[in-house]
């Protein structure tokens, strides 16, 4: 059979009206390997699952990377938003073969135009053979209803990807098609090309479109629960056999909407449940029921945004003087608060910094996301704080004891620091701390918190010292060295014999004899006193006689050295006068005899020492008999 198809059938611009929903659609599927499965009879060309494809072969790949980097573009494939999609992609051979070839199992509609297309690039980085292909649609039985050579396709850059198209009309006898691409350029040093996204599908005049008599608006935008009428309208230039259907798309794919037929539509919603709703025009210049006639126009949509869902507690508890923060979650958008006191604000969570019992009530938040808006509310509580009080604030201790402490006004108790108390976690501790603390008691009810304080004050551990010993010659007199420490603290010496003034810490001494003074120190807080005693050696005049007779008249017959026994560490010498040792010692009065023997009269030389801290005596005797 020979088919009579007008060449004016095939148009040789891309569609530029409105279209149908394919009804052939290849994009080469998707999967997670890098190459995808063959296409089998689809193609004349070899099939390669690796590598790269050459001369005469062809893969199914996410991209080219690594397929000659030197002389291939490095491309993803071409299908919007899908990184896991595949592309067909042909290194072709020195023969034409056929690039691609489907048959359309789908009944077509006579009289109506089809649109056959493929996106394409020329893979070659340098100037090399020009891929060219040719477009042709035909008969089942491979009889050429039309065909389209779309040239030489140019280098040009790793984004130039080109939509190429072939649109024919079908004549009334014809209800079944085969689509091929073939490949007419010369292989060898170039004609390397990737095909992707292969549609066929009905196209038909331009439809405007509008939205509540807004013409080109494509979206309206609606609030969750809210009650409102759509009107869409749409207009056509089709023959006046075209028939229209209104359809809807819920997600689930395009549905008739029965007895929609006319170009207006008003749709009713009623307490609008959030979501995305779809409405076209569907137009057929004959056979409207059939899909495959259609075509439509691009889709309007209503969105029904959620409400916001603003999340506050509906009661927040605060002390006074506590920061308020009315927290708000959930949401995201614009803000404005109102409250008592003509409060307001446009914060997502205000803070007032310090509460007042005036504050308390009902604050709302409305809360704007796009053009909806909701509100929510919140009831502050203004909760006065307890009174602290303490029955001692500021104890006395001495250093060692404890004292009780003793709080009010709550049912809770925490004190700090813990240190020196029994428990730090009841209103009644023991104290004992080991320096002067200030003790803060924190006071609650179980809501709200305040605070006393308890100075706790330790006496330092009385001390006396009633310094070093003295010595003085009879007569003389000396200053103690009384030294006290600790807190109110009261002293005395005793005895007071001869103390210029025995309340004195330092008095002045002057005993005729030996003595020990004790410096007595007591507390006038009844702590613990402290005594300390100190000698005062007293040591007597020192005479020496430098003439005697020992003759045994009784007068005078003896050298005595009168309160030398006082001196119990004295040391005295007596030499003649060439120097010879004639008495030494302290226990007795010299009898003017060395061994017995009476040493002659003359001059002698004495040498004395105390040992007391005392310069040393010497001079001479005369021993006269």
């Amino acid at each position: 059979m020979i088919w009579a198809i007008e060449q004016q059938s095939f148009a040789q611009q891309i569609c530029t009206g409105s279209f149908g929903d394919p009804v052939i659609n290849i994009d080469f599927g998707r999967g997670t390997p890098n190459f995808g499965p063959s296409l089998g009879s689809s193609t004349s060309y070899r099939y390669v699952a690796s590598g790269y494809p050459n001369d005469g072969e062809y893969a199914i790949a996410k991209s080219t990377n690594g397929m000659l980097p030197n002389a291939w573009f490095q491309i993803p494939n071409h299908t919007p938003n899908d990184p896991d999609g595949y592309m067909m992609i042909v290194n072709a051979s020195y023969e034409p073969g056929i690039f691609y070839e489907a048959e359309v199992n789908t009944d077509l509609c006579p009289n109506t135009t089809y649109q056959f297309a493929a996106w394409v690039i020329n893979l070659l980085k340098y100037n090399g053979k020009k891929p060219r292909l040719i477009f042709s649609i035909l008969t089942p039985d491979d009889q050429v209803l039309g065909s389209k050579d779309i040239g030489d396709i140019p280098e040009g850059s790793a984004t130039d990807w080109k939509q190429y198209a072939l649109e024919f009309t079908t004549p009334a006898n014809v209800n079944r098609v085969k689509l091929k691409i073939v490949n007419s350029g010369p292989g060898g040093g170039g004609n390397d090309i990737a095909i992707d996204d292969i549609t066929f599908r009905a196209c038909g005049p331009e439809i405007n479109t509008s939205i509540n008599n807004d013409p080109g608006k494509a979206t309206e935008i609606i609030c969750e629960h809210q009650t409102t009428d759509i009107h869409f309208s749409a207009t056509a230039n089709g023959p006046a056999t075209a028939t229209y259907i209104w359809q809807k798309n819920e997600g689930s794919g395009w549905v008739d909407l029965a007895g929609e037929t006319g170009q207006n539509l008003t749709v009713h919603f009623g307490d609008a449940v959030k979501g995305t709703y779809q409405y076209r025009l569907a137009l057929a210049a004959n056979q409207a029921s059939s899909a495959s006639c259609r075509t439509a126009s691009a889709p309007l949509t209503v969105q029904v945004n959620p409400l916001p869902a603003p999340v506050v507690e509906p009661v927040l508890k605060f002390c006074q003087g506590e920061r308020i923060v009315l927290n708000l979650t959930g949401v995201t958008g614009t803000y404005l608060w109102s409250g008592p006191n003509n409060f307001s604000s446009t914060a997502q969570s205000p803070v007032i910094p310090a509460a007042t019992l005036q504050m308390a009530g009902v604050y709302t938040v409305e809360v704007t996301t796009g053009s909806c808006s909701s509100s929510a509310s919140t009831e502050v509580e203004v909760l006065a704080p307890p009174v602290a009080t303490v029955e001692d604030p500021h104890p006395v201790i001495c250093q060692g004891a404890a004292t009780a402490l003793q709080a009010h006004g709550g049912s809770i108790y925490s004190w700090s620091p813990a240190l020196g108390l029994s428990n730090a976690a009841v209103s009644n501790p023991i104290a004992k701390p080991d320096v002067t603390t200030l003790y803060t008691v924190s006071v609650s009810d179980g809501a709200c918190v305040s605070t006393a304080q308890v100075l706790v004050t330790v006496l330092d551990k009385i001390v006396a010292s009633a310094g070093t010993d003295k010595k003085i010659r009879k007569g003389q007199s000396v200053q103690l060295d009384g030294k006290i420490s600790g807190n109110r603290v009261r002293y005395l010496w005793t005895p007071s014999t001869g103390l210029d003034n025995p309340e004195k810490l330092q008095p002045v001494a002057t005993p005729e004899h030996d003595i020990t003074y004790t410096l007595q120190a007591t507390s006038d807080a009844g702590c613990l006193g402290s005594v300390s005693s100190v000698f005062v050696r007293v040591l007597e005049k020192i005479i020496i006689p430098n003439a005697f007779s020992p003759n045994g008249d009784n007068i005078n017959d003896v050298w005595n050295i009168e309160a030398l026994n006082t001196y119990p560490k004295a040391e005295l010498k007596v030499v003649d006068r060439y120097g010879n040792l004639v008495f030494e010692g302290t226990e007795a009065p010299w009898d003017g005899r060395y061994k017995g023997n009476n040493v002659p009269a003359g001059v002698y030389y004495y040498i004395l020492k105390l040992n007391e801290d005392e310069k040393q005596f010497s001079g001479s005797i005369m021993i006269i008999r």
